[in-house]
């Protein structure tokens, strides 16, 4: 049986070219199941910017603790410097001195004041002893001398003040 030149190809078999009809049922499923899957994509994202953020400042912390040890040889040695000077008075160690305050005000910018204080109570926290001393007028525990100060506060430490301290002789 020949077919007409009339007819189109549609016509003959009209399932053979037109896309099944989706139900309303079907496209709100395939909707939801999109709406889930770009949810949780945004969530993800959501949370590893916020672990991104957390290493960051992590790491931001580690690196301002590498420089600050690296400046404490320079600092302890400026220090020693200025000791060995004794009273003296001359433009070279003028500079020393204005070169140890920068280099100490460098630390305190990284996040680690300097702790030299005397006459406070002992922490075990923030100070190491290197000597005691028998002192009767003073309570036991507090800092006479401080050798070696320390940097940083806290969890923030560089390292301890190494600090003489008073006991009372009984």
């Amino acid at each position: 049986m020949a077919i007409p030149a009339e007819q189109s190809t549609s016509e003959q078999d009209p399932g053979a070219t037109a896309e099944p009809v989706a139900s309303q049922a079907d496209r709100d499923e395939e909707l939801a199941r999109l709406e889930d899957r770009w949810r949780r994509a945004v969530a993800d994202l959501d949370n590893l910017r916020k672990r991104y953020a957390r290493e960051l400042e992590h790491e931001r912390t580690r690196e301002q603790s590498k420089v600050a040890g690296a400046w404490l040889p320079i600092v302890d040695n400026l220090e020693r410097a200025i000791s060995h000077a004794g009273d003296e008075s001359s433009a070279v160690l003028d500079g020393v001195r204005n070169i140890l305050r920068e280099a100490v005000q460098v630390l305190e910018h990284l996040g680690y004041p300097r702790d030299a204080e005397t006459g406070v109570p002992f922490d075990p926290e923030r100070h190491e002893v290197v000597g005691v001393v028998d002192q009767p007028d003073r309570t036991t525990g507090t800092i006479l001398d401080v050798i070696r100060p320390g940097y940083g506060e806290g969890s923030r430490q560089l390292r301890p003040a190494a600090v003489v301290v008073s006991r009372r002789k009984e």
